[in-house]
């Protein structure tokens, strides 16, 4: 027997494709690292010219238009719609979780998927089919309805998720303990959906922070109707930019306290052995009116919309469905969508490598520069690439490309989230040994990385496709003159009191919008295990 003496022994941890922890990426790590740091630098657009916009201006200036009474009507009403409707969606959207994933609530896997169902029916739409049953319908009251039938789902669907996977052990001793179903839901259980509370509160606060159509459609001012106003009145004006500034601060705010309001508690099990399937608790006396309940929120919040959206297309025939007038809209669309997806998809990829493969301070970094972006609404994302490509690039505005761009700066978070998920689920051994076998890092990694990554990517450009079809206010503002799109044309036919015009439109979009919400419900469900 004969051994090489003279090889150096092997280090443990090291493989053909190099002494790191990850295997190479196909174009090196400096790279990825640069075309990340160029992506966040792009993401701070809008961020920077809010910042450079309210500077500009001049502070006499800022703050006389800032600290006027106009502010401080919208302040008040923004103030009030959030503290009103984000408490009602959570006791919503928990309390239906709590119904459908810890009770023995008759058909609880039908409720379980209509209650996600509203997120299929865009907010401008359930706003328009509300006026229509209602048409007297304007104020703080008909927004904060309008708003928590749309939004509730986004706590719902975290909120079922977590109930879903949360060990009952805790929640067992407390009962052996003596305590009461009520008391172990309020000291046990709700203290361990507080993440998904929090996330969703947050998610809820943003997207009426930059709700458009809904809150115009029935007369109540906020900040994102009123800067639309002053963009129309005065193209891009001081008093709109103004608006915007605050608007932002907002939202920044926002994002801050519900970072701050997560706490630092573990939720995770520690520990050997299966965990328990939870017990059901009978609802004996109740169980006739949770079933009344929840078809009533279910009616109001999905039932009615959709409703009202068939009747106006009954009302309207055959003439409302002319092919030149919503086929082009449709192939518009589907278009965009498919550009933004795959470009948003291709832009999160460099991100999401670094987030999994070389985590830390710097890669956490540039993902929060496109959560802070991804936060501010379409309006000032719209309103940064019209400023900024009339004064920097003037021949690229009103283009398709910068639409596009803005469309990868608002849901590029969607398909962030997804790939990371996919490409944590992608060992590195095997791009590592395809490596050690004598494959180039660029091969191995369209071989192996790429194609187990393929099926998350897909479902986040899937959700980035669908959320560009229902998108209104950057459409607006950045899409060529002539463009038509499914949502832009509902605007412009609703705009005009010309419902049963606009009522084609909005069945396209909510045809488009259901495999999303479905996908959201599965993906919420493979999380849990389920």
């Amino acid at each position: 027997m004969t051994s090489d003496l003279s090889a150096p022994p092997s280090r443990k941890g090291t493989t053909a494709a190099g002494r790191g922890n990850s295997p190479r990426p196909p174009f090196g790590v400096s790279a990825v690292s640069i075309l990340a740091v160029l992506i966040a630098l792009f993401s701070l657009v809008p961020l920077g010219y809010v910042v450079y916009m309210t500077s500009a201006t001049g502070w006499d200036t800022a703050v006389g238009l800032i600290f006027r009474p106009r502010v401080g009507e919208l302040l008040l009403n923004t103030v009030l719609l959030t503290l009103v409707t984000v408490p009602l969606c959570l006791v919503l959207g928990v309390g239906g979780a709590w119904l459908v994933e810890r009770t023995k609530l008759r058909g609880h896997k039908i409720w379980a998927v209509l209650l996600a169902a509203p997120l299929a029916i865009p907010a401008f739409v359930n706003s328009y089919a509300w006026v229509s049953a209602v048409p007297s319908l304007e104020g703080l009251g008909s927004g904060v309805l309008i708003a928590t039938l749309s939004y509730f789902p986004l706590v719902y669907i975290p909120a079922a998720a977590t109930l879903s996977r949360l060990d009952p052990a805790i929640e067992q001793s407390a009962a052996a303990l003596g305590l009461g179903a009520w008391r172990v839901f309020f000291r046990v259980v709700l203290p361990q959906l507080r993440i998904a509370m929090t996330g969703g509160a947050l998610l809820v606060s943003l997207h009426l922070l930059a709700e458009y159509g809904a809150f115009a459609m029935i007369r109540f001012d906020t900040f994102t109707t009123a800067i639309m106003v002053q963009y129309q009145s005065t193209f891009n004006g001081t008093a709109g930019n103004m608006l915007a500034s605050v608007l932002v601060f907002f939202c920044l705010v926002l994002l801050v306290i519900e970072v701050r309001s997560r706490g630092t508690a573990r939720y995770a099990r520690i520990g050997s052995g299966a965990q328990a399937r939870a017990l059901r608790l009978p609802l004996h006396a109740y169980q006739v009116p949770a079933q009344l309940s929840l078809f009533a929120l279910t009616s109001l919040a999905f039932g009615l919309p959709v409703f009202f959206v068939l009747r106006w297309i009954t009302a309207g025939g055959a003439a409302i469905w002319a092919a030149d007038e919503f086929l082009p809209a449709l192939l518009t669309t589907l278009g965009y969508g498919l550009a933004g997806a795959l470009a948003t998809t291709a832009v999160a990829f460099p991100m999401a490598y670094l987030a999994v493969r070389h985590p830390g301070w710097f890669s956490k970094a540039l993902e929060l520069s496109n959560y802070v972006t991804s936060s501010l609404p379409g309006i000032v994302v719209g309103l940064a690439f019209v400023t900024v490509s009339i004064r920097v690039v003037p021949g690229i505005y009103q283009t398709s490309g910068v639409l596009v761009a803005a469309y990868v700066l608002l849901f590029l978070p969607r398909a962030l989230v997804n790939l990371r998920a996919g490409l944590a689920q992608a060992p590195k051994e095997l791009d590592e040994a395809a490596q050690a076998l004598g494959k180039p890092p660029l091969l191995s990694f369209v071989r192996v990385t790429l194609r187990l990554t393929a099926p998350a990517a897909a479902g986040g450009a899937a959700l980035v496709f669908l959320a560009i079809a229902n998108e209104l206010t950057a459409t607006l503002l950045l899409s060529p003159n002539g463009t038509r799109t499914l949502a832009t044309e509902f605007w412009s036919k609703s705009s005009e009191i010309d419902y049963a015009g606009a009522a084609p439109y909005a069945l396209l979009m909510i045809l488009l919008s259901a495999p999303m919400t479905y996908l959201l419900f599965q993906q919420s469900k493979k999380v849990a295990g389920q």
